[in-house]
Order: structure tokens, then C-alpha cells, then sequence
């Protein structure tokens, strides 16, 4: 592989301090902490959130299948890039990659705590320390903030926080405070994250799932569906057709099903759009708003090159999902000369790096 590589979905392991150090310090007695747990290892305890949460597998980039387990792992044994800004540019050589669109591990939990209160304190935390982490190398580490949104009022105010920061866009818990992101009071902040040029993201893990049935390995199928979910509310809900301009980005959820989601919403468009309430009449084809308003990360998805032309390719933005278990590191150069084989040179370039550049505004000048 020759060309520029951009991962738009790569995480940090949040290390002990986090939390602790950066919270407001009327939530420090209960901030989310990591201790040496007996039989599980080093795991974050989060006050109202009743099981421990491992780092293991969140730090298994690497290893053979055999290797991955859930929960015994000590922090001192996971990849130091996690935590570490300088480490992570070995790790980025590595395996190819020019720069980083940085999401958090330990953030995506608490996407689903149910006192907002804790996890907007939570993320301010977050936010203040990711920022410090992609300052010491700022071309090649774009982070993103997070926001609890417990109101629309209080998501705009981070919304701001966040640019200010200098982070790249926010990844959004999968539920509001209030009603829901397709209600019309959520339209301003929509607006703000327009004018800031400021991505939203969407990421699996992030929205309290329904029950798995069948082994724990299944649940590998039904994480995708909570992102799934909240695409069809926006399109549906005429998000997109009350802001055509607004970019959100569907992260780790595969992308080989985009032409298949896109048909059955047509197709459930055109059966029974008198469905709709009211006033929320679409003015293009589900499929439309998808293509134009989405973006949608992905992995080692080989249906998602496949299937390129089936969609808009413009919108696909591959990731190595540094240092998850899911991910392609350290071997994505090998995989992607297999994957992208059959593509053109320039959606090639597009899906590798193009595309998540335009997206994100970043100058690729110091990447060359």
C-alpha cells in the first residue's frame, strides 16, 4: 500500500488518572477509578454502574485470538500508545497510518450511565485530558469530545467547549436528556455543530442494547443495531431534511449493510410513508438523505469495498481501530492490498484517507 492512510476510528485506553485528576471536584469521590481487582485485574470501578470494566480487550490490537480474554489483564501490559501520545507515533508507523481521528474506550460505557449529571462531569473530565494527550502531536492525533447532552441547551455550551478545545468533533451518547435527537427542540444544536464544523458521531456501544440471545460471541452481530437505529431516527425523523448540511458519522458499525439499509428504508418509505406525523414529510427518498447526510467507519469489512459502487463511496472511511481488539493494526497494510484490490485509485485514495480528510478539515501537508 502506497497511499495516505487516515484512521477515522482509533480509541485511547484511559488510564487510571483520567477521571480523577480532571473531573469537577464536586464529583471526585466519585469519580470513575481503576483498581487492582483480585480475580479480574486491573478494571475501572464507575459509581451507579454495577459491573467493573476491563481495559483487556479494549488493548488487544495485536494478538492471536487464543491471546484475547475479557478481563485479567494489568494496565502496565497494555499498549503504551493508548495513554501515551509519544508511543503512539511507533504505533502509528507501524502499521501505516499517517493520523488518527481518536475516540475514547472507557467514554463509550458511560455513554450509557442514566445520571447525566455524572456523566456530563464525566466527560468534561474526558475532554480536558484528551486534549492535552493530542496536543503533543496535533497533525497526527484528532480528538474528539464528548457531550452528554442533557439538554439541547447544555449540548450547544459543550458543543463550544469542545471547539474550543481544539478537538475535531464530538461522538454523542446513543439517548438525550430530553425526548429525542429527531424532536424539532434539538434543531439549534444541530445548527451549532454546522457552524463549528464540527462532526457528530454515532459509535457502537454507545446505546443501552436490548438482550442477546445465544452465546456471548453473538453479541458481535447485534452490536451494530443501536447505530442502525439512531441512522433510521434522523432519516426518518427529517433531521437531514430540516438540515441538509449536517454531517454524522456512523463509527464502527460496519458499512456492507449500507445498500440494504438503504433499499428497506425506500422501501418502507414508499408503502407506508402516511405513517409519518404530520408535517414530517420527506422531500427525497430516505435513501437520498443517507447517502448525502451519513458517514460510516469501518474495519476489516470486506463486503464495504465490495459493495463500494452500491453506495456513496464518497462517505466510507476506513479505520484500523487501534488498539481494540477488532483491530486491523498491526497488519492493515497487508489486509487492505488484499480488500482494495478491485478498487479504483481514486476511491482508493478516497476511502483510505480523502474522504476523512474533507471531513475533518485536516491538512495533510505535515502527513507527506
Amino acid at each position: 500500500m502506497t497511499s495516505l492512510m487516515i484512521s477515522a476510528d482509533s480509541h485511547v485506553t484511559e488510564p487510571p488518572n483520567t477521571y480523577v485528576d480532571n473531573i469537577d471536584p464536586a464529583f471526585r469521590d466519585r469519580a470513575p477509578k481503576m483498581i487492582d481487582h483480585e480475580k479480574l485485574g486491573d478494571v475501572f470501578v464507575i459509581d451507579g454502574m454495577s459491573k467493573p470494566i476491563s481495559m483487556a480487550t479494549a488493548a488487544a490490537a495485536g494478538k492471536r485470538p487464543e491471546e484475547i480474554r475479557s478481563y485479567g489483564a494489568k494496565f502496565e501490559e497494555l499498549h503504551l500508545g493508548g495513554w501515551d501520545p509519544d508511543a503512539r507515533m511507533a504505533d502509528q508507523v507501524r502499521d501505516g497510518v499517517a493520523a488518527e481521528i481518536i475516540y475514547p474506550t472507557l467514554g463509550m460505557i458511560l455513554c450509557n450511565h442514566t445520571d447525566f449529571d455524572y456523566k456530563h462531569a464525566c466527560f468534561e473530565a474526558y475532554n480536558r485530558w484528551i486534549a492535552e494527550y493530542c496536543s503533543a502531536h496535533p497533525e497526527r492525533l484528532l480528538g474528539l469530545g464528548q457531550t452528554a447532552v442533557r439538554t439541547p441547551e447544555d449540548g450547544i455550551a459543550d458543543l463550544h467547549t469542545i471547539k474550543a478545545l481544539g478537538l475535531r468533533g464530538v461522538m454523542l451518547p446513543g439517548e438525550p436528556g430530553v425526548e429525542d435527537y429527531d424532536s424539532p427542540i434539538y434543531d439549534e444544536f444541530w445548527e451549532t455543530a454546522i457552524e463549528l464544523q464540527l462532526p457528530l458521531s454515532f459509535h457502537i456501544l454507545t446505546m443501552r442494547a436490548e438482550k442477546t440471545r445465544g452465546p456471548k460471541m453473538a453479541g458481535f452481530l447485534s452490536i451494530v443495531r443501536g447505530c442502525q437505529d439512531v441512522m433510521a431516527m434522523l432519516v426518518m425523523g427529517g433531521v437531514f431534511e430540516r438540515h441538509p448540511n449536517l454531517s454524522i458519522v456512523c463509527a464502527e458499525a460496519d458499512a456492507g449493510w449500507v445498500p440494504h439499509f438503504m433499499y428497506r428504508m425506500d422501501h418502507a418509505y414508499k408503502r407506508h410513508r402516511y405513517w409519518l406525523p404530520p408535517g414530517q414529510e420527506l422531500s427525497k427518498l430516505p435513501s437520498e438523505y443517507f447517502a448525502e447526510n451519513v458517514f460510516v467507519t469501518f474495519q476489516d469489512d470486506w463486503t464495504a469495498f465490495k459493495h463500494a459502487d452500491d453506495m456513496n463511496w464518497h462517505h466510507l472511511l476506513w479505520a484500523n481501530d487501534f488498539p481494540h481488539s477488532d483491530s486491523t493494526w498491526p497488519w492493515s497494510q497487508e489486509m487492505l492490498a488484499e480488500h482494495t484490490a478491485s478498487l479504483s485509485t481514486e476511491q482508493k485514495d478516497a476511502i483510505l484517507a480523502d474522504n476523512v480528510t474533507a471531513l475533518y478539515h485536516i491538512d495533510t501537508a505535515p502527513l507527506v
